[in-house]
């Protein structure tokens, strides 16, 4: 069972397997049909694909950030079509490092399905020795039970209310330049969550792929100076690429991280919650 990343070889042992279940999780912030106009393309042979705003996010609310968690039994139903049960390894993939399949990642641990794993380097790693198919998977219905698990997601409300202790460290995945509230190309408001610390998804990685285990350990450990990691909340903009620093956490040994999914687009839709730069 593969639960943080697998191997662009490793999938294409297994890929023929009707236990091993793919999704393409190709995503445009900008441009929100080029995913699945990319999938149309070419894919990895077998893989279905998952869009971030309608298959992984519900619909934005007035006190919602950008991409509000789905609701578990139709996210269920989604992963039941394309033949998820109990006992099937799910490989999810991307173009971008990992930080949008990150996010089914997360969402089926979420379910309750440990056994799901990021394709290490995504789509062009595998390109690079493998080839595409522009053929649609085939249909095969399971039956998956999802196990909601909400202790991994706060709220905004709990996040203040952790904030104001001293073992709650919230890490933020955003670019340096956003974190510090000099330029904000999606959200309206600048800035950061105070107290907060900044580790872009990007210093998870080395060339697209994921730095190697005791690399991340190191990296985060320094980060959390001995708190456990139990203590850590991530963020970022919409809860997409947070998840990205708490897959980093797992592939390092470092579980028990939490997400706040939310996120910064959630925490400035109320502006008596307070906003820091700099």
């Amino acid at each position: 069972m593969y639960q943080t990343i697998v191997s662009a070889d490793t999938l294409n042992q297994h890929l023929n397997r009707d236990d091993w279940v793919i999704f393409d999780c190709r995503f445009n912030l900008m441009d929100t049909a080029a995913g699945f106009a990319a999938y149309q393309q070419g894919h990895i042979p077998g893989a279905h694909y998952l869009h971030l705003d309608n298959d992984l996010s519900s619909a934005i609310t007035t006190d919602s950030g950008r991409h509000p968690l789905p609701a578990p039994e139709k996210l269920a139903h989604v992963l039941e079509l394309a033949g998820v049960s109990s006992q099937t390894q799910v490989v999810v993939y991307d173009d971008c490092g990992g930080a949008m399949a990150a996010r089914a990642w997360w969402l089926l641990r979420w379910l309750g399905h440990d056994a799901v794993a990021v394709l290490d380097g995504g789509y062009p790693v595998w390109l690079q020795n493998y080839v595409s198919s522009t053929d649609l998977p085939k249909t095969a219905v399971a039956d998956f039970e999802p196990v909601h698990h909400d202790r991994m997601n706060l709220s905004a409300e709990q996040l203040l209310k952790e904030l104001n202790g001293s073992d709650t460290l919230l890490v933020d995945a955003r670019a340096e330049e956003r974190f510090l509230g000099k330029a904000e190309p999606i959200d309206p408001i600048a800035g950061h969550v105070p107290g907060a610390v900044n580790r872009p998804l990007t210093d998870n990685l080395d060339n697209g792929q994921f730095k190697s285990a005791g690399q991340l350990k190191t990296e985060w450990l320094e980060l959390l100076r001995g708190l456990e990691s139990k203590s850590v909340v991530h963020m970022c903009g919409s809860g997409v690429t947070a998840c990205h620093n708490q897959l980093a956490m797992e592939i390092a040994g470092l579980g028990g991280s939490r997400l706040y999914a939310g996120s910064w687009s959630e925490w400035i839709r109320d502006t008596s919650r307070p906003v820091a730069k700099g």
